[in-house]
C-alpha cells in the first residue's frame, strides 16, 4: 500500500471519514497493521468513543486487525480518554454524561503516546463536521493541531457529495490530505459503487494530485 509509505514520515496522522459507519475503524487498523509490518512502532488512538463502555470498541477492532493484544495504554485509557455509552455525537454524549470534553487532555495523551511510540494514528468520531464540543468540530481540532489527514470514503449513494465537500472543507482549513481510502465493504449497489470509485479517483487526481488513492476490501 503506497499510502503507508507516504504517511510514515509523520508522527501523527488523523484518520477521518466522510460520514459515520464509513469504515474509519477498519482502515485505521489496516494502516496500523501495515505500518507495524514495515517496522514502524505505531499505536492507534481514538478521539472520543460513543456507544459503549469500558475500553473503546474501535480500539478493540484496531487490535484485532493488527493481530495484537491490548496495549497497556489502552487499559490505562490513554488511547481513548472519553468513552460514553450513548451512540451519538461526542458533544451530545458528553452533555448526557454531564461532562465537558477537554481537548487539551486528548492532545496531551497524543504527546504521551509519541514519547513511547514512533507514530500515532488518531481516529475521528463520525464525519469531519461532527462537534466534539458545542463550539469545536473535528475539522477545527485537526486544523488547530496541524495534523495531516487520511480521509475514508465509500461507495454508498451520497458518497460523492460527502467526499467532495469534505475535501473542500480541508482545503479551506489548510489541512493537508495525504490520501483517500475507498472502502468497498459492505457492497450495496454495485453500479453506484463502481461509478463512485471512478469519479473519486479522477477527482482526487485532478484536485489533490499529491494524495494517494487506495482501496480496501473486507477484513
Amino acid at each position: 500500500m503506497k499510502l503507508v509509505e507516504r504517511i510514515k514520515s509523520y508522527p501523527v496522522v488523523f484518520v477521518g471519514g466522510i460520514d459515520t459507519d464509513i469504515g474509519k475503524t477498519v482502515c485505521t487498523g489496516i494502516l496500523a497493521r501495515e505500518l507495524g509490518r514495515s517496522g514502524v512502532r505505531v499505536i492507534t488512538q481514538k478521539l472520543v468513543q460513543t456507544g459503549c463502555e469500558g475500553i473503546a470498541i474501535d480500539l478493540l477492532e484496531h487490535r484485532r486487525i493488527q493481530g495484537v493484544d491490548l496495549y497497556p495504554e489502552d487499559k490505562a485509557g490513554i488511547t481513548c480518554r472519553y468513552v460514553y455509552p450513548y451512540p451519538c455525537s461526542p458533544h451530545m454524549a458528553a452533555d448526557l454524561a454531564d461532562e465537558e470534553i477537554n481537548v487539551g487532555l486528548i492532545s496531551q495523551d497524543t504527546q504521551t503516546l509519541l514519547e513511547r511510540y514512533e507514530m500515532v494514528l488518531l481516529e475521528a468520531a463520525g464525519g469531519l463536521a461532527v462537534p466534539i464540543k458545542h463550539e469545536l468540530s473535528i475539522l477545527d481540532y485537526i486544523a488547530q493541531q496541524a495534523y495531516p489527514l487520511v480521509l475514508v470514503s465509500g461507495g454508498k449513494l451520497g458518497s460523492i457529495n460527502h467526499t467532495v465537500l469534505s475535501l473542500k472543507a480541508c482545503e479551506q482549513a489548510n489541512i493537508p490530505v495525504l490520501g483517500l481510502i475507498y472502502n468497498r465493504y459492505p457492497l450495496q449497489d454495485a453500479l453506484i459503487a463502481r461509478y463512485t470509485e471512478a469519479y473519486l479517483r479522477d477527482y482526487l487526481q485532478a484536485h489533490h494530485p499529491q494524495a494517494e488513492f487506495c482501496v480496501v476490501e473486507k477484513q
